[in-house]
């Protein structure tokens, strides 16, 4: 018996229940294998690659890629949209707004709108359509006077409990059929993707020459 194999697969599975305190992979052999592909073969590739709607006539990876990011996001709205019927949220917005004020507290206006990744003014408009149904508050920053703070209140926990699980079917019904690994793999490919547009977010680049600066910041993009 090859104990020196059997060493190292031990050690592996350390490094994996070490590594995997917080859950970004689930605990079992599904876990593991996405973990020890994830952290020691980088760069391999799967066995065969999917097949996608154009794909014999060239279509890239990056183009499929973006049409389907579209698609779901498309998806994701029907269904949200089915969660606010007959309630008094008039906006997805709305709730994911109350959503983030609920989970991390108070914040400036702008925190909150950045946190959405949405423009200043169709933040503000959203915030202001929450403060006039009375479901956040805002006072004077004690840092800086010219900006204000919001905070959910009562009323507006209370408005988004009642719609809260429905909330949470649209959101187990965005996931799909997915597997628990499939979910937490996922999550890191996303996440990657999110590491690496939001700080492009945050410099606020002029739509002119955003795509030209972006390819010059990563050497990647100039191929």
């Amino acid at each position: 018996m090859n104990y020196n194999l059997l060493k190292q697969v031990i050690s592996m599975i350390e490094a994996f229940e070490l590594q995997n305190i917080h859950g970004q992979h689930s605990g079992d052999i599904e876990g593991w294998v996405s973990w020890l592909v994830s952290n020691h073969f980088p760069g391999s590739k799967p066995v065969s690659e999917p097949n996608w709607e154009g794909k014999e006539r060239g279509r890239s990876a990056e183009s499929i890629i973006n049409t389907l990011i579209v698609h779901l996001n498309r998806y994701a709205r029907t269904y949200s949209r089915s969660a606010i019927a007959d309630s008094e949220f008039s906006t997805q917005e709305e709730f994911i707004y109350l959503i983030n004020l609920n989970a991390f507290g108070a914040m400036s206006k702008m925190q909150l709108i950045k946190k959405n990744i949405q423009e200043k003014p169709v933040g503000m408009q959203i915030i202001n359509r929450l403060l006039e149904k009375n479901w956040i508050e805002q006072v004077d920053s004690a840092t800086d006077k010219r900006s204000k703070v919001i905070s959910i209140n009562e009323k507006g926990k209370m408005v988004l409990a009642m719609q809260m699980e429905k909330i949470k079917k649209a959101s187990r019904i965005v996931a799909g059929d997915l597997s628990h690994a499939e979910k937490m793999e996922l999550i890191r490919l996303l996440g990657k993707l999110e590491a690496f547009h939001q700080p492009i977010y945050q410099q606020n680049l002029p739509a002119e020459t955003l795509l030209d600066t972006v390819a010059a910041q990563h050497a990647f993009l100039q191929n």
